[in-house]
């Protein structure tokens, strides 16, 4: 068999979470399917892991970007690096089941329509819960949807491959052929909805988008960056709005700005105000300035600079 698959290329980015890293190399050791390399890419931790590695993961290609390229920066290095005829695009804060690689690959057999496929997340702790089964599709004024079976007790619900508006970049499976008429992840977005305008470009080159249900991947969620932290409200929010400038259509991104700015953006700053985050509200108001400088036509398509009270942060 290993004469005749297809090489498949593992790639993972690195922040500061050689333990974390440690046990989602473990978990790629014990994969089934025969033909991967591994490529990790340390996107500009303040302690390298390259001697570590070499020590104990000997079999793993290791880059280093020197600097924090962001999710889809470090992605991006390791694609550009990577020699196989399909990449499995994965989180560091993962663990992978031994028969992931075949079943994801199984779903390209399917069509030559197919752009991506996406393993069932489930979170790491509580386990066997789940994380991620699709996404509905993102409302056109609130620029919201719903991921499907988070928070449910795995039993067995999500058997059959489903297709999707958006991938999960927690886990992305996708070919050589798709990336080479696609193109690669849009860097200016740094953190969160990168996958969301890489999804929508794929849909729109005419390909789809799957869930692999039987393809199962545990999640250990917002490891690097924090389930509540300014970084994350400042991403958020500003590509949030970065997204539906690029990808809605014009009455969609009228009806979403009177929403954003009459709606929205009273309930977060009252939100912050009353709980007394000062550093969040700081967060957002910076968010909403990158865009009312242009920020995103002068930086389109470049990694972005930080505001400076984030720089430390990310």
């Amino acid at each position: 068999m290993a004469n005749n698959a297809p090489l498949v290329s593992i790639i993972a980015v690195n922040y500061n979470q050689t333990a974390v890293t440690a046990a989602f190399l473990d978990s790629v050791r014990r994969l089934q399917y025969p033909a991967i390399e591994v490529i990790l890419v340390d996107n500009g931790s303040s302690d390298p892991p390259g001697a570590w590695l070499e020590q104990h993961y000997p079999e793993v290609r290791y880059l280093e970007t020197g600097c924090n390229l962001g999710f889809a920066g470090g992605n991006n290095v390791g694609i550009r690096a990577a020699r196989g005829e399909y990449l499995l695009l994965v989180n560091n804060d993962t663990e992978l089941e031994a028969d992931v690689v075949e079943r994801l690959l199984a779903c390209f057999s399917s069509g030559d329509d197919v752009g991506m496929v996406c393993p069932l997340l489930l979170y790491h702790e509580p386990a066997d819960v789940v994380q991620y089964a699709g996404y509905t599709p993102l409302h056109p004024v609130t620029a919201r949807n719903r991921t499907i079976g988070q928070f449910e007790p795995d039993r067995g619900q999500y058997t059959e491959v489903r297709e999707t508006p958006f991938a999960h970049g927690a886990a992305m499976f996708t070919s050589r052929a798709v990336l080479e008429r696609v193109g690669l992840m849009a860097e200016d977005y740094f953190l969160y909805y990168e996958e969301l305008d890489w999804s929508a470009r794929i849909r729109k080159a005419g390909y789809r988008i799957l869930v692999e249900p039987r393809a199962r991947v545990l999640h250990k969620e917002s490891v690097s960056v924090g389930k509540d932290s300014p970084l994350k409200t400042y991403f958020m929010t500003r590509n949030r709005m970065l997204y539906m400038r690029r990808h809605a259509p014009w009455w969609s991104r009228m009806a979403f700005m009177a929403y954003w700015l009459l709606v929205a953006s009273p309930i977060h700053i009252l939100r912050y105000l009353i709980r007394g985050k000062s550093r969040h509200l700081e967060a957002f108001g910076q968010a909403m300035v990158w865009h009312l400088g242009l920020g995103a036509r002068k930086q389109e398509g470049t990694t972005p600079a930080l505001p400076a009270f984030l720089s430390k942060a990310a």
